[in-house]
C-alpha cells in the first residue's frame, strides 16, 4: 500500500520543492491525496480523519533537512505515521485452535487476494509446517477461481473449488 501511495504523492509534492519548512499551505494538496488513497483502500472514515490530523499536526512546521527535499521529508513522515497505525511488531497467525484454523480473505476486486493466498498458503506449508487447503468462493469470477487452482498447484497445496 505504501509504494501505490508514494506514486499518487509525488505528484502534489512537487508544488513543495524549494522550502525550507513544511506548512499547512504547501501540504493541503498532499494531504488531501493521502486521505483519497486512504479511502480508495476502504480505510474506515474515522481511523482516515484521525490518520491525517496527525501526519498534519507532525508535518506543520517540520524543517526540512538539507539532506532531504520537502517531498521526502513529508513522505518520511507519512511512512512513520502508517508504521504507527499498523503497528510495529509483526503478530503471528493465531494457529493454536482445534483443526481446521481458518483464513479469510476478504477485499475489493483487484487488491491482491489471490497472489496473497498463494504466498500464504507457501509460507504455512513451508516454513510453519501446516496442512492447507485453499477453497475459492468467489462464484462470479470463473478465471479468479482457475488463477486459484493454478497457485495452489505451483505452491503444492490442496485446491477446492466453490
Amino acid at each position: 500500500m505504501f509504494e501505490n501511495l508514494t506514486d499518487r504523492l509525488s505528484q502534489t509534492l512537487r508544488h513543495v520543492t524549494g522550502k525550507a519548512k513544511l506548512t499547512e499551505d504547501n501540504i493541503k494538496d498532499t494531504l488531501r491525496e493521502v486521505r483519497m488513497a486512504l479511502l480508495e483502500a476502504d480505510v474506515a472514515l474515522p481511523v482516515v480523519k484521525e490518520f491525517v490530523a496527525k501526519v498534519k499536526d507532525r508535518a506543520v512546521g517540520t524543517e526540512v533537512s538539507k539532506s532531504l527535499t520537502p517531498g521526502q521529508a513529508f513522505v518520511k513522515i507519512v511512512r512513520a505515521e502508517l508504521e504507527e497505525l499498523m503497528g510495529a511488531a509483526n503478530e503471528d497467525l493465531a494457529l493454536n485452535v482445534a483443526p481446521p484454523a481458518v483464513v479469510l480473505m476478504a477485499g475489493l476486486q483487484g487488491a491482491g487476494k489471490t497472489t496473497t493466498v498463494g504466498k500464504l498458503a507457501r509460507f504455512l506449508k513451508e516454513r510453519k509446517k501446516k496442512s492447507v487447503l485453499v477453497v475459492s468462493a468467489d462464484v462470479y469470477r470463473p478465471a479468479a477461481i482457475k488463477q486459484l487452482e493454478t497457485l495452489a498447484a505451483e505452491v503444492g497445496v490442496t485446491f477446492f473449488p466453490s
